[in-house]
């Protein structure tokens, strides 16, 4: 099951990286595109509990390591209002391009 990490710049500058246990990140966020706080957070955590449960059908139990991201993404959102902006800056690995 491939990983991968996204990282965030906080309303204050501040630049977080996340794992993810799965790629479905990308079906959540986008690279360079900004979010508001709420926004961001909602998404992360949806991602984050289908990365978790990809996990548990493979091999039979959640993903920790998700969970303790959506406990990080929380914590950090915590000190922004839900209005404010938050930028993904990278997500890494990139989905594979597709050949034309």
């Amino acid at each position: 099951m491939p990983e991968m990490t996204f990282s965030v710049r906080w309303p204050d500058g501040r630049v977080e990286d996340c794992y993810s246990p799965s790629l479905v990140m990308h079906d959540h966020l986008t690279a360079g595109a900004t979010y508001t706080v709420g926004d961001l957070v909602a998404r992360s955590t949806e991602a984050l509990a289908i990365a978790s449960d990809r996990v548990r059908a493979k091999f039979g139990f959640a993903c920790t390591s998700a969970a303790a991201t959506t406990e990080q993404l929380h914590r950090s959102a915590s000190a922004f209002r839900s209005e404010d902006l938050v930028e993904v800056v990278r997500m890494w690995p990139p989905l594979p391009q597709e050949h034309a």
